[in-house]
């Protein structure tokens, strides 16, 4: 049995877990796909450089058409990242009829579409599991376990730095900043944190998951990511107090033709299953026409559960070579884009106002929300520290996001109002 030979292409914290499973799962794998399955070339960016896990040195390079240009490799594990030039790395190792598996959410996000077009074409397989939600098997569930249903909605933790702070600070109290510099410490954020806490991770992994749920070309732009950088303790309290937890969520929502994509600190009923997922753990709730309600829950991150999620990808690519039927994983996107109007997206609201402790004032604000037809669910009234204010905390019944957009516009004119403190968006029943 020829053995099938594996190009990677890096060797951080996940291409070293790939290598241990390889290595450690040989005889699973073997029974799995029938064959050894081999590491032949590992690219790396220095020869010496001590490893997190044993290697001959032979097997190194800094070259990379080491691996994308060598006849004897059968299949090349992207864990690298990057994207201009991972691009053109893959787009090569294609051309050279190289299967792909790739853990990179930023480029399967810019360029999937095309990747994936050049790999049906050539006849390769390109599978990206751990690109999202790393040990969970949700873009395997979406295009398999659930393929013959209609998806209506995704939603989703996807960014396990995010989840931790948010946890942190909603459980013991603590400052924004305080329990960032405890994530960086812990290894959780990125020196610059950015990419994580202003969302755009978590939109780049909801674009992937929308195409894959709905069928529908959505790209980066059209998802608005809001992060979790203004939120504040008071806000998690009044949370707290009305029933609520928050979280960074994504969420893609379709009615009819038409999708919505976003990524923004969210409120959700503490009965939610949702609101019980804490730390750096992820979670994708997905609703179907036919299945109706499920969730997928588990490690978002870390070497050995993306890794998994990787070697996973690898034996269906194996398993497809020994049937002959690599290149036909990819399905053409079924609908073109149609987003939503601010007036087709509807949700509820919260918002925390500072306002003039005095009489008319609530009359005021109440006369804005109805002149939109809005109502309310949950309302807070309270005095604060500084004298001559009051905190009013409600919470909307559904309305759509033009409503409350004026309403907030309008709110912040009003000369009765100090400040709108902050607001986010309310989702979900206990159970939906």
């Amino acid at each position: 049995m020829k053995a099938i030979s594996i190009g990677l292409l890096g060797l951080g914290t996940v291409g070293s877990g790939v290598i241990k499973i390889i290595e450690n799962h040989q005889d699973k794998l073997m029974h799995q796909v029938g064959c050894p399955i081999k590491v032949k070339k590992v690219l790396v960016q220095e020869l010496g450089k001590e490893r997190a896990v044993p290697i001959d040195p032979s097997v190194l390079t800094t070259n990379v058409d080491d691996i994308i240009n060598n006849p004897e490799i059968d299949v090349v594990i992207e864990v690298m990242g990057g994207v201009e030039k991972t691009k053109e790395y893959l787009l090569q190792a294609i051309q050279n009829k190289k299967h792909i598996v790739t853990a990179n959410k930023d480029l399967m996000a810019v360029y999937g579409a095309e990747l994936l077009s050049a790999a049906s074409t050539n006849g390769c397989d390109l599978f990206y599991e751990a690109s999202v939600a790393g040990g969970i098997p949700i873009i395997r569930s979406l295009v398999d376990g659930l393929s013959s249903d209609r998806i209506t909605k995704l939603m989703g933790i996807v960014n396990g730095t995010t989840n931790f702070i948010l946890t942190k600070m909603t459980q013991e109290g603590l400052a924004y900043e305080d329990v960032l510099k405890e994530a960086q410490d812990l290894g959780y954020a990125e020196a610059n944190p950015a990419s994580d806490v202003e969302g755009l991770d978590a939109a780049r992994k909801m674009v992937i998951l929308a195409r894959l749920g709905f069928s529908m070309e959505v790209d980066l732009d059209d998802v608005k990511a809001t992060g979790i950088s203004m939120v504040n303790e008071e806000d998690l309290h009044y949370a707290e107090q009305l029933g609520y937890t928050m979280k960074l969520l994504g969420i893609a929502h379709r009615d009819d033709e038409k999708v919505e994509v976003s990524v923004q600190p969210t409120l959700l009923p503490k009965a939610h299953p949702l609101s019980s997922v804490n730390n750096e753990y992820n979670a994708v709730y997905v609703y179907g026409e036919a299945v109706g309600e499920t969730m997928f829950y588990g490690p978002g991150a870390g070497s050995l559960p993306t890794a998994t999620s990787i070697v996973s990808d690898l034996v269906a690519v194996v398993k497809n070579m020994r049937l002959g039927i690599n290149g036909s994983y990819a399905v053409a996107l079924q609908h073109e884009k149609n987003l939503k109007t601010s007036e087709e997206i509807y949700s509820k609201y919260f918002l925390r106002i500072h306002a003039k402790d005095q009489v008319g004032v609530f009359s005021e604000i109440t006369s804005v929300f109805t002149k939109y037809g809005v109502s309310f669910e949950k309302i807070l009234q309270l005095p604060v520290k500084e004298k001559g204010l009051a905190e009013i905390v409600v919470v909307t019944h559904k309305a759509s996001l033009k409503s409350y957009e004026e309403i907030f516009m309008q709110l912040r004119d009003l000369e009765s109002i100090k400040e709108i403190k902050s607001a986010y968006r309310v989702e979900g029943s206990a159970y939906a």
